[in-house]
């Protein structure tokens, strides 16, 4: 089986995938898409994918694209480690958590959105910044008020809102969030980074040479 995914190394929903491929042992070819390049807006990557976002996952003869579905798919494919709950209301409870970070927050850091402040709004560094910090600042609060005070979102194992909890979080101190207010998020993305399978995904790993 040949699995490819369509990628760019600082990409918080092309990161989630990668960890999610990771946890299932599944290998992968990685292509790079090159965002700050626009390569997504251009005619080939278009024919794959007519939205023009990051990632897509081409396996089993489909293209994916959004990285929860790819993630639901790959966890219904490959269900060894589960990252989803069988329990419904389990499920929900942590679908809610990763819908915060992958609804709510992460769209308003995207690059486009960022760029459309800068050159459409004529927003300047300062008001880009404010903006950020406001967004990821509630989601990131919200999160913190949810985070159990041991372990792991998905208690002894990773779920679905810790491999959306560790993008952002990258996310954030790329941005310069301050993090103090976040104590029990900050403990659980040191020990999710910790294991092998995020390490492997994360941006200075992967960032082509």
């Amino acid at each position: 089986m040949t699995v490819i995914l369509h990628d760019y190394w600082r990409s918080s929903a092309a990161y989630r995938v990668r960890i999610a491929l990771n946890l299932k042992g599944i290998a992968y070819q990685a292509v790079q898409v090159d965002l700050v390049a626009g390569d997504q807006r251009g005619a080939e990557y278009r024919a794959l994918n007519p939205l023009g976002l990051i990632p897509l996952l081409e396996i089993d003869g489909h293209r994916l694209s959004q990285s929860l579905a790819i993630i639901d798919y790959l966890d219904g494919r490959f269900p060894d480690p589960p990252l989803l709950p069988a329990d419904p209301a389990a499920r929900a409870h942590t679908l809610a958590l990763a819908l915060t970070i992958a609804a709510e927050v992460h769209p308003l850091q995207n690059l486009r959105v960022q760029q459309y402040l800068r050159h459409e709004m004529g927003q300047g560094k300062d008001a880009i910044e404010g903006w950020l910090h406001r967004w990821l600042g509630d989601g990131l609060a919200a999160l913190e008020a949810a985070a159990p005070g041991t372990g792991l979102f998905g208690g002894a194992a990773p779920d679905l809102a810790d491999i959306c909890l560790v993008p952002q979080m990258y996310s954030a101190r790329r941005f310069a969030v301050p993090l103090e207010a976040y104590p029990r998020l900050v403990r659980i993305d040191a020990a999710l980074n910790a294991l092998p399978a995020f390490a492997a995904a994360a941006p200075d790993a992967v960032k082509p040479a």
